[in-house]
């Protein structure tokens, strides 16, 4: 197992617990954006919801109560030597704009060139979820899974692609559906070298990368 290198990147969005409102509080908000919104929390329909809202917000947020490094923190050694490319592609993630809290879906693809030692592939498809599962923009988002893969496992290089649909854009001010976002960093051997990219740009593919739907 190797050890996890401590950065101030890791848990830089976590607010400081002890002053985390209660579910009580949390509660008596929703209720007022209800009524807010005019309608009357205290009708059958909506009697419950801010309890469902609440412990839905428990799922869309949970990225708050993990320390990606600490997911990155067991890695393997005994790989035969294998020293090329290994990407995770399509990896479908769920995060929520921090400008409007409205869904953002998309598909992230993944790749590291390692140096001695490989992680889990199932660790990389939770890396995503630890950062996507927090109030987010697509760019920041994408810089953070790139720069903790390269700070924990110290690969030769990283290359990071996500492609998303933004609810803020599709359901509210310019309405326009369809259209999708992508964002890229690549780090090391994959910034450096043109041929490098080109495989890992190869591998993921335009056809299926660049094809994501809300379902």
């Amino acid at each position: 197992m190797s050890a996890t290198r401590n950065s101030p990147n890791a848990s830089s969005d976590i607010h400081d617990q002890a002053d985390r409102p209660s579910r009580e509080e949390a509660e008596a908000a929703v209720r007022v954006l209800i009524r807010w919104a005019g309608d009357n929390p205290a009708r059958e329909g909506l009697v419950d919801t801010p309890s469902r809202v609440i412990r839905s917000y428990e799922e869309f947020f949970a990225g708050y109560a993990q320390n990606p490094h600490d997911i990155l923190a067991r890695t393997f050694s005994e790989v035969q030597g294998y020293d090329e490319m290994i990407v995770l592609k399509d990896i479908r993630f769920e995060s929520y704009c921090e400008h409007h809290m409205v869904p953002i879906i998309g598909r992230a693809h993944v790749a590291y060139l390692p140096r001695e030692r490989v992680v889990g592939i199932s660790k990389l498809a939770r890396l995503v979820d630890a950062f996507a599962k927090r109030l987010q923009i697509q760019e920041k988002m994408t810089a953070q899974i790139a720069d903790t893969l390269e700070e924990v496992l110290q690969p030769l290089g990283v290359g990071v692609i996500l492609e998303a649909t933004h609810q803020c854009m599709s359901t509210r001010a310019v309405h326009k559906a369809g259209t999708s976002m992508v964002t890229s960093r690549m780090l090391g051997t994959f910034r450096d070298d043109p041929s490098t990219r080109r495989e890992f740009l190869s591998i993921v593919g335009h056809s299926s990368a660049f094809s994501v739907s809300n379902s």
